[in-house]
């Protein structure tokens, strides 16, 4: 990206506009001298870049940075109509999130991993949706975990190079998958963004069903969502596993059994009763009870917060990870690292339970 688009993307982030960003650096530009910047048709004074960067919440370092990023591809995933103004953002918090992941990755002389798709992915849905069933096993074989629950499915995924994104959006979006590009298309990556403010289990969930739409190559037979749908029930819920944990067929199921196979997968009861429906366990009569009582329990409308959910959310861990080893390493300053992961340095030392009037402890890690 150019010091332009920098610029804007670090404002759209903030969801600031020009007249915000000129209020931010006390009107020390005009608004329209930003747009300027932003489109590249002039260049800001050292002043005001240190301005702006003070502002926008980074370094001048950052701003002038010479690594290129460009989205190719965003995929929303969302209820009902979403502004251009909201899709904006979330595009400029992706592209911010991703220069400062492989800022990182280039100061420790890490490759960027590019996710390990199977070399016979994206699988063809053709005729109906049982043929996501195969594409769900044949992943899960691929990445050799077996048919047993997955205890942490952000950290898998990011152990296969698809980098996560937990941030906060509206609730007209549960997530979304990015395509970036680095440096002219010489590598490519594959980002899926979730919403932060969901409860864990539907997280994983969209995470699961963002992951169907990477690997699903859908036939005009076929609804795209429902495939995607389909493959994270499969792939959180594998059918085998589920039979030999329920029984083929059941006409009833109590509630302790029920919230016990939640906790076990990691899913919501609704999306648990959809899988066990879909797949036989459940007969019509069941699915509908259950769901009736979903309904009147008020599990089936906003929040959707069902007992026992799943409060500590799955949080990316890899990219600060790699924050804490080049800090400790000497590579960066705790300033830097700081930035990096959009703390302050105050809040980087807490983070790290280094107490803060140790000065033997601070000089150790400078």
């Amino acid at each position: 990206m150019s010091l332009g688009q920098r610029i804007r993307v670090s404002r759209q982030a903030l969801g600031l506009s020009l007249r915000d960003l000129e209020s931010k650096i006390d009107n020390r530009v005009s608004a329209q001298a930003i747009s300027k910047y932003e489109r590249d048709e002039s260049m800001p004074s050292s002043g005001v870049l240190i301005a702006l960067a003070g502002a926008l919440g980074v370094s001048e370092d950052y701003l002038v940075s010479d690594t290129e990023i460009v989205l190719e591809s965003v995929d929303f995933r969302k209820k009902s109509f979403t502004g251009a103004k909201e899709k904006n953002q979330v595009e400029a918090k992706v592209l911010d999130f991703l220069g400062r992941y492989l800022t990182v990755e280039d100061i420790l002389g890490l490759p960027t991993v590019n996710w390990d798709m199977p070399r016979e992915a994206p699988w063809p849905i053709l005729n109906d949706l049982a043929e996501v069933e195969q594409a769900a096993l044949y992943l899960r074989l691929y990445w050799k975990i077996g048919k047993y629950p997955i205890p942490n499915l952000v950290e898998l995924l990011e152990d296969q190079g698809i980098k996560i994104l937990a941030i906060p959006l509206s609730d007209n979006i549960d997530g979304l998958t990015a395509k970036v590009s680095r440096n002219n298309g010489k590598s490519r990556l594959s980002v899926i963004v979730v919403n932060r403010n969901q409860w864990g289990e539907r997280q994983r969930f969209t995470i699961a069903h963002e992951l169907g739409h990477m690997v699903l190559e859908v036939g005009s037979r076929v609804d795209e969502e429902k495939a995607s749908h389909r493959f994270a029930g499969a792939f959180l819920m594998p059918a085998e596993t589920l039979r030999a944990e329920i029984g083929k067929f059941r006409k009833s199921m109590g509630w302790s059994e029920l919230f016990e196979l939640k906790r076990l997968f990691g899913v919501s009861v609704q999306a648990l009763t959809y899988r066990c429906t879909e797949i036989g366990i459940f007969n019509k009569s069941l699915f509908q009870y259950l769901f009736d009582e979903f309904k009147r329990r008020g599990w089936r409308t906003f929040p959707y917060k069902e007992p026992y959910a799943i409060e500590k959310v799955e949080e990316p861990t890899r990219f600060q990870r790699l924050c804490y080893r080049a800090l400790v390493e000497n590579l960066i300053s705790e300033a830097k690292t700081a930035e990096l992961l959009g703390l302050t340095v105050h809040e980087l030392v807490q983070r790290m339970d280094i107490p803060p009037n140790s000065e033997e402890t601070s000089k150790n890690l400078k």
